[in-house]
């Protein structure tokens, strides 16, 4: 069974969050190129998230399901 927008939307949410937490650690511990891929990491998990978020709202918006 497929999953639902809304859990895909907070997968991603917690990728991103994962990915920033991580990048923290490297950076404290002088890692800047991994912490800097981490971010963008990240970034595009994040992206992702708000591109998914803008759809689910268009899909709603469309439905009339508001």
């Amino acid at each position: 069974m497929p999953q639902s927008p809304h859990n895909r939307l907070a997968e991603f949410h917690n990728l991103a969050a994962h990915a920033h937490a991580a990048a923290a650690v490297a950076h404290g511990k002088g890692d800047h190129l991994t912490a800097h891929e981490l971010s963008k990491q990240a970034l595009e998990h994040s992206m992702n998230a708000h591109k998914l978020s803008e759809e689910v709202v268009a899909k709603v918006a469309k439905s009339g399901k508001a």
